[in-house]
């Protein structure tokens, strides 16, 4: 067990700053005990980027006797479980490329503000200007004491660039608050067990920072005074996280990963995407949260998938012109591969039985597999991908959907309506004027 010095050293290690920086993303475990009660509801969200081949991806037929087209077929043995909603398009307009747009708004319905980061077109912009649709699952779920979990939501990254802009970020817990994901999988496996020495170094940290807060409370402003009080609030619910910790009891141990698998080499792009699922399902066997999202690299994402035979970056490939059959198989092989992941992450879940509970995890779970862009060179926000696989929202699966150029505002809510949150609106209010979407 790494001893520190100072807690100046314990921060530093966790990659966080001072004040209140802390209290953000990169915290290790702080316990929160599970809670029995009805049957539960997950959702992941997995992302990847630079659009689709549409005629190798979509179904030509509407209904339950469908036929999977290249791309899909790794997602045959759930066939029965899943849904293909062909015509859900983004149609949040305003500042930022196609690319901002796409994965900026993907899931939080709303423009983004203006800002100074340019894209390859269009005006430059900044952050989403609202919460994502998972956050808003999460804060649901959080203010239930019977569906509320240790983390609410983990977010978890598969070589996502460290740098923060519009393109890399999907996660917002509000207007001009993005979150993180974390790539790392060893930093996620510290995030989900967090050592004792950890939280008592926090503690320690914890109690002299709300002493501080309290000292200068009364030389502030009312506007910097609200500020803190946000910072205080926050403190006192990580005191209440370590307080249950102690009494946490997890339904499998925490699992063991191999050494020296470097997140930050694309060839170990298939290695850390297994890592990565596998710690996500152990999460939820622990109930350690409900929602998760799994973002394989950024829009724009420009990886080289060589354990393909691919050796030039999907971006790049994804500009090419459809007249290049070479391009257009390549890229089909691309979208199979994260295909595949999903039907791991699928199949991992449909081999768990449900913890307490009746069937399996995936009839519990729905995974909403997207992506930033309808097609690649066209950049295109008609026909965004949308696949579900799973279960436990009401959703009647095992078919292929074709709509007319529907807001996927209102796919959002119809996420939101399946956890049985109600809201009438959702990011841009105009854009689900319509209501949720029935999958029932």
């Amino acid at each position: 067990m790494m001893r520190y010095s100072s807690r100046r050293e314990f921060l530093r290690d966790l990659g966080v700053g001072a004040a209140a920086a802390p209290f953000l993303t990169q915290l290790p475990s702080l316990g929160f005990a599970r809670d029995t009660g009805p049957a539960k509801q997950r959702l992941i969200i997995m992302f990847s980027p630079n659009g689709v081949i549409p005629q190798n991806f979509w179904p030509d037929t509407e209904g339950e006797d469908f036929t999977l087209k290249e791309s899909l077929t790794p997602l045959e043995p759930f066939k029965k479980q899943m849904l293909t909603l062909h015509g859900v398009c983004d149609k949040v307009r305003g500042d930022g490329d196609s690319h901002m747009r796409g994965i900026g708004c993907l899931l939080t319905g709303v423009e983004l503000f203006p800002g100074n980061i340019q894209g390859g077109s269009h005006t430059p912009a900044g952050w989403a200007k609202g919460l994502s649709i998972d956050q808003e699952i999460k804060n649901y779920l959080q203010a239930n004491p019977a569906t509320k979990t240790r983390f609410g939501s983990l977010e978890f990254g598969v070589m996502v660039p460290e740098r923060a802009d519009t393109w890399t970020r999907m996660v917002y817990t509000g207007a001009n608050k993005p979150i993180a994901p974390i790539n790392d999988p060893y930093q996620m496996l510290n995030k989900l067990y967090g050592r004792a020495k950890d939280q008592e170094a926090l503690k320690s940290v914890l109690d002299e920072v709300r002493e501080d807060l309290d000292a200068v409370k009364g030389k502030l402003g009312a506007e910097d005074r609200r500020l803190l009080e946000e910072h205080a609030a926050f403190v006192r619910e990580m005191e209440q996280q370590l307080q249950a910790a102690k009494a946490e009891k997890n339904v499998v141990p925490a699992p063991e990963l191999p050494p020296g698998v470097k997140g930050d080499s694309a060839e170990n792009m298939p290695r850390l995407s297994q890592l990565q699922i596998d710690l996500l399902v152990n999460a939820f066997q622990n109930d350690f949260s409900r929602i998760a999202t799994l973002q394989y690299t950024n829009s724009v994402g420009g990886a080289k998938m060589k354990w393909l035979g691919i050796t030039e970056g999907h971006h790049e490939l994804s500009h090419k012109e459809d007249k290049d059959t070479a391009a257009v198989e390549q890229l089909t092989k691309i979208n199979k591969w994260f295909c595949e992941q999903l039907a791991a992450l699928a199949k991992k879940l449909s081999e768990t039985p449900e913890p307490g509970g009746e069937g399996s995890m995936l009839d519990h779970t729905t995974i909403v597999w997207t992506n930033e862009l309808g097609k690649g060179n066209s950049h295109t926000l008609d026909d965004i991908p949308f696949v579900l696989v799973g279960g436990g929202l009401g959703f009647r699966m095992g078919r292929s959907i074709k709509y007319r150029k529907i807001p996927h505002n209102r796919l959002l809510l119809a996420l939101a309506h399946g956890f049985g949150h109600r809201l009438e609106r959702f990011g841009n209010p105009d854009l689900s004027a319509d209501g949720f979407l029935n999958l029932a």
